[in-house]
């Protein structure tokens, strides 16, 4: 069996409660990355996506430059353990709708993350992570430009 602490990332950037919007927003610039584990010392609290700072703080007008990340984040965040299966985390993922989950310890101490990509990764789950070429430019082949307009579109039939 395949576990999480096979295809994990370890150490993770997090950030406390009372990081502010701007920090994060940074940090995930910096790191390129679209979610922040948030926690208290070591134990996970919470969660930050690029989409919380836009719809929970850009969208509700707050100040990027005070506001806490303990105004935005999502509290109950659902995570697993290092020894949980590869494939049934990835079943949870995908009935879930998430893409990353934080990977914690015992006693809620943030251990890594471990995203869709990275399960999806693993030939355990019988999942493929690229298409093959050959579906690439099929896709291509289907994809037109209207006339006279530089915009693709789907073509039917």
């Amino acid at each position: 069996m395949t576990t999480v602490a096979d295809v994990m990332t370890r150490d993770v950037r997090s950030m406390t409660p009372n990081d502010t919007l701007i920090q994060a927003a940074r940090a995930m610039k910096d790191f390129n990355i679209g979610a922040i584990p948030v926690c208290d010392k070591d134990r996970l609290v919470g969660m930050v996506t690029d989409r919380d700072l836009v719809v929970r703080g850009v969208a509700e007008d707050l100040d990027l430059k005070s506001a806490k990340l303990a105004d935005i984040m999502s509290a109950h965040v659902r995570t697993v353990r290092e020894s949980d299966d590869v494939t049934e985390v990835q079943s949870e993922m995908t009935r879930a709708k998430i893409r990353r989950m934080p990977v914690v310890d015992p006693q809620d101490h943030l251990v890594g993350i471990v995203s869709m990509e990275d399960t999806a990764a693993h030939p355990s789950t019988g999942h493929e992570v690229m298409a093959e070429p050959e579906e690439v430019f099929s896709v291509q082949a289907r994809v037109q430009p209207a006339s006279g307009e530089g915009t693709p579109q789907r073509q039917t039939g």
